[in-house]
């Protein structure tokens, strides 16, 4: 498996591998949270298709019981508010409704990044053996796929809520 589809371009020692991974790996996290950073709200009002509930019947019930998410959901770091002006999703504002939005919003903008963010391991085959390219997969989901599960889950929360206070204000 060292000669996958004719990569790695060059060949570099292990620990050249290792160093440019993980700055690779930072920067390209850096450039897209900047990018996701700067997408306007307007964007991020509604699901896409890439963020709206998958068709197998994805709920909140099969997150908790089956990942367990709320025994570890808090563990996750936080990088809302790494560039200025940020949302920490941490510290809502409030339960009301436009706070909710927001809160809305900035799951969406999260989960983008982090599907942005882990594709990078593809790029790791230009310098990287097969080996490598096996361990940058797996870190490359290790890292995102959970934070996109806790987006997705916090994201269903909020609009159970929000649906629920419409049900109630329609019928008082």
């Amino acid at each position: 498996m060292e000669r996958l589809i004719g990569l790695p371009l060059f060949y570099l020692s292990d620990p050249v591998v290792i160093g440019l991974s993980v700055v690779g790996w930072v920067a390209w996290s850096l450039v897209i949270g900047y990018l996701g950073h700067r997408l306007p709200l307007s964007l991020l009002e509604r699901d896409t298709c890439l963020t709206q509930p998958r068709i197998w019947g994805e709920e909140r019930n099969g997150y908790e019981h089956h990942l367990r998410i709320r025994c570890w959901k808090d563990r996750l770091p936080e990088a809302g508010d790494f560039f200025p002006g940020g949302f920490r999703k941490s510290a809502i504002g409030g339960k009301d409704s436009a706070s909710m939005a927001r809160f809305l919003a900035e799951t969406r903008r999260a989960e983008y990044v982090h599907m942005a963010i882990w594709p990078f391991w593809m790029a790791t085959m230009l310098w990287t053996p097969g080996w490598g390219i096996l361990i940058n997969l797996a870190v490359g989901t290790a890292l995102n796929l959970p934070c996109i599960w806790v987006q997705r889950y916090n994201r269903m929360r909020i609009q159970h809520v929000l649906q629920q206070r419409e049900q109630r204000q329609s019928h008082p």
